[in-house]
């Protein structure tokens, strides 16, 4: 009668051991599908931002494009106006400097 009870003892041990193989799979596929799930949503989270990055990068480019024209307009204004402004400065001192060229020629030093 002992000897059944040692056999139901291994029994229990085995069903037991089953059973403990049984929740160890069971949660390493739970963790796969959760690591599964996790990198999912990971790519569906860099996808969303790079679109909104190729969004704004497009936004901004169109933007400069867009606004080329005007601002060719705007620096050629801007460039014949300092044009202007340079001709009627060295206007003012062209005297002056043929002034004082002519006094460092015409001056001898000995």
């Amino acid at each position: 009668m002992d000897s059944f009870k040692g056999q139901g003892g291994v029994q229990m041990l085995l069903s037991a051991e089953q059973e403990a193989q049984q929740i160890v799979a069971s949660a390493r596929n739970l963790k796969n599908s959760r690591l599964k799930q996790a990198r999912e949503e990971a790519d569906r989270e860099i996808a969303q931002y790079r679109a909104s990055l190729e969004a704004e990068y497009q936004k901004s480019v169109s933007e400069t494009s867009g606004n080329s024209g005007m601002n060719v307009k705007r620096l050629e204004e801007e460039t014949v106006e300092k044009i202007k402004s340079l001709k009627d400065m060295s206007s003012k001192v062209s005297k002056d400097v043929v002034a004082m060229l002519m006094r460092q020629v015409t001056n001898v030093k000995n």
